[in-house]
């Protein structure tokens, strides 16, 4: 696409983030104590770490730190930001040039805490090492409270009978953030060697595996975890007693559905969920990746009513990289926009989205931008990776390769 692609949302800026525009699926927002707003980026791949960008002015973004990472066949992908303390999650593929092949047995895999109350100078508290032979790190985490880290990742004492099922959920007191411990696990029953369940049957078509993936805690709801874990669907774990999370419902359209489930937001105030499956071959592979509306009310019993309307896939699927969906903006608490009615998703070439959802059967498009392609993109076309809209209703959104943090505004009252 060789410009912009704009309804009802504007380009305030962009910043390609000195050269390294390549941003994963880890943006938070931390207010300073003398009053700058900082967005905290987790970068996609090696060599950059994370980025903090000043949005205090968001038509003029500004780099203020960019870290390293310690070895090119690593990267953060994930991070969250609860006032001063940022956690970054860690995870190790085999080599730079075999980017998603795990690189089991790798170091550091794990997650690490810092102290960014100086942003320009993010300070090491801890790190939680989650290494070991069957193990890459942890994938994606959960930080919202300031107490506990919830993260999606492996261990040394976990063996999966497939090492494509080497990451479940852990939760980890940080409430002394120097030493943090886990407090309880809970992974898909059958995976592990020695359960005395069978192994789960593989996905006919694609074979994902049964990961753990986004892992949300809300403090409305402090008992609940609403976790997707890949090629199993989702779950909603029962964590009143963190140290043993039971599963009290579950919801899997894969198969015949192409798998991957990545995040489960719940709407709590309307007994809703919103659940995603990430779109992961180029030109559209693995269509449809779906956007779902799960109805809730009944949580033993989850019902989908409806999907989030995308465009055809005949105009996207031929443009260059992915095609589907991925990420949504999470409700979490904090500095950010909290709806039970306007939905924000990524779909990769697609663009953010954002969508109406009072009539929870017929949810409506209200406003998408998808840019052209970055310079330098090898997808060839720009691949929106995630989205965070802050309490403002600034939109803030980041590219997988080359465009770096693109900054909002909605032309349409939310």
């Amino acid at each position: 696409m060789s410009q912009d692609k704009a309804w009802n949302m504007k380009l305030v800026s962009q910043n390609t983030l000195d050269g390294f525009g390549g941003v994963g699926e880890g943006m938070g927002m931390q207010v300073t104590s003398d009053g700058r707003r900082i967005m905290w980026l987790a970068h996609e791949g090696a060599p950059k770490n994370f980025t903090g960008v000043d949005v205090s002015d968001i038509k003029n973004p500004t780099v203020i730190v960019q870290t390293e990472l310690p070895h090119d066949h690593v990267r953060s992908n994930s991070l969250e930001v609860t006032g001063d303390i940022m956690a970054v999650a860690y995870q190790c593929w085999a080599s730079a040039d075999q980017f998603g092949v795990p690189g089991l047995g790798k170091e550091p895999a794990g997650f690490e805490l810092f102290d960014i109350s100086t942003p320009e100078n993010p300070k090491s508290i801890s790190f939680f090492d989650c290494s070991g032979p069957h193990s890459m790190g942890v994938h994606q985490l959960w930080f919202a409270d300031g107490e506990y880290v919830h993260i999606a990742g492996g261990a040394a004492d976990f063996e999966p009978h497939n090492p494509k099922d080497s990451q479940f959920y852990r939760c980890i007191d940080i409430r002394n953030p120097t030493k943090p411990e886990e407090v309880g696990r809970w992974w898909y029953p059958g995976i592990r060697k020695g359960d005395s369940e069978a192994p789960p049957a593989r996905h006919p078509t694609f074979d994902s595996g049964f990961r753990a993936h986004n892992c949300n805690v809300y403090p409305e709801r402090p008992d609940r975890c609403y976790l997707a874990y890949l090629d199993g669907g989702m779950f909603i774990l029962d964590i009143s007693d963190k140290s043993k999370p039971k599963a009290i419902t579950s919801w899997n359209p894969h198969p015949p559905y192409p798998g991957f489930m990545h995040t489960v937001l719940p709407l709590l105030e309307r007994d809703l969920l919103i659940v995603s499956d990430e779109s992961t071959k180029d030109d559209a592979g693995d269509w449809p990746k779906l956007t779902w509306v799960v109805d809730a009310r009944e949580e033993t019993n989850l019902v989908p009513i409806s999907t989030l309307p995308m465009p055809p896939v005949e105009e996207y699927r031929n443009l260059g990289g992915r095609f589907g969906s991925h990420n949504l903006h999470e409700n979490r608490p904090g500095h950010a926009y909290r709806s039970n009615n306007i939905i924000f998703s990524t779909f990769f070439n697609g663009g953010v989205r954002a969508y109406d959802l009072t009539n929870p059967y017929q949810p409506q498009e209200i406003a998408h931008f998808v840019p052209k392609a970055p310079e330098g993109s090898r997808a060839g076309a720009v691949q929106i990776n995630d989205v965070f809209v802050d309490e403002n209703q600034i939109v803030y959104a980041v590219d997988r390769f080359a465009g770096g943090l693109y900054i909002l505004e909605m032309e349409v009252d939310i």
